[in-house]
């Protein structure tokens, strides 16, 4: 189903908001959009919204697959605004949201469906889950120059940290069960990132309800959200891993040319399996064994 825009999105298409999860696709480009939506798809969302330019061309096998809503991402505040009318339209449902060249990765999610995991998330009285952004690159930028390659994919095993995150209400004492997350290629390039734009943490996964609002830090208005564990015991929280940063720098003219290559010694090979990112302690199991 395609639709014009976001209001005529919510004129049409509020049936498909019915039944979550629900995942949002919002295309800056189209550098491996199609897999982005085919990896998402396989994760069980029941539902699959794309917002893409109307110039991008749907592949023959996700025709009727996926909802397209017209829509340019780039634009100032265009993610957080679609975020927040889609909360407003699908109370009650789980949402995901996330970019082109992006891909969820939950534990256990081999063998278990995103519909499971937050079914035993909602269980726990949880109604978001912290995810962490893990930078994907290509080792070779030579064969490589847009430092996209599925095949190629390597990524950092090391240098991710946490910092207490400040309470402007509170300055004696950071917020409860809050931290900054910082690590990856935003970390070792920081001097090409803005200060705003270098946390690797995003809340992702939450269930909607009208009224509240995400923000252009990836967090929420309802501070409970944007905790990383319940008072009691450690929960569960996802990565993403993402081409995101990667492209962005050998994209932008202030930095390419100082990168010549993302490998270093603490790199590896992405082996797209969560078993990697729970043994690297780049997500969570919780109590969900």
């Amino acid at each position: 189903m395609t639709y014009d825009s976001l209001d005529d999105f919510a004129r049409r298409g509020k049936p498909t908001l019915a039944n979550g999860p629900i995942a949002m696709v919002f295309a800056e480009d189209d550098t491996e959009l199609a897999s982005t939506l085919r990896h998402h798809r396989r994760c069980g969302f029941r539902s699959v919204l794309c917002f893409v330019s109307p110039l991008w061309d749907t592949p023959p096998d996700l025709e009727g697959k996926i909802h397209r809503i017209t829509c340019d991402p780039a634009a100032d505040g265009a993610v957080v605004q679609a975020v927040n009318r889609i909360n407003d339209l699908a109370a009650g449902q789980w949402l995901y949201y996330c970019y082109n060249a992006e891909y969820l990765f939950y534990p256990f999610c081999e063998t278990r469906t995103v519909g499971e995991m937050l079914a035993f998330h909602s269980e726990e009285r949880r109604d978001a889950m912290l995810s962490y952004v893990i930078d994907l690159y290509a080792a070779d930028l030579a064969r490589t120059p847009s430092a996209v390659s599925l095949e190629d994919a390597h990524l950092d095993r090391s240098g991710y940290y946490a910092l207490a995150r400040p309470d402007p209400k509170n300055h004696n004492h950071p917020r409860d069960r809050q931290l900054d997350f910082f690590g990856g290629l935003r970390w070792r390039y920081e001097e090409h990132i803005p200060p705003e734009r270098r946390k690797i943490d995003r809340i992702a996964l939450f269930r909607a309800r009208p009224g509240q609002r995400l923000r252009e830090d990836h967090t929420f208005d309802v501070e409970e959200n944007n905790t990383y564990a319940c008072p009691w015991h450690n929960n569960l929280t996802a990565a993403i891993a993402s081409f995101r940063t990667a492209k962005a720098l050998k994209r932008n003219p202030g930095s390419t040319s100082d990168i010549r290559s993302f490998h270093w010694r603490n790199s590896m090979p992405f082996e797209w399996h969560s078993r990697q990112l729970l043994d690297l302690g780049l997500m969570e199991p919780g109590q969900w064994f």
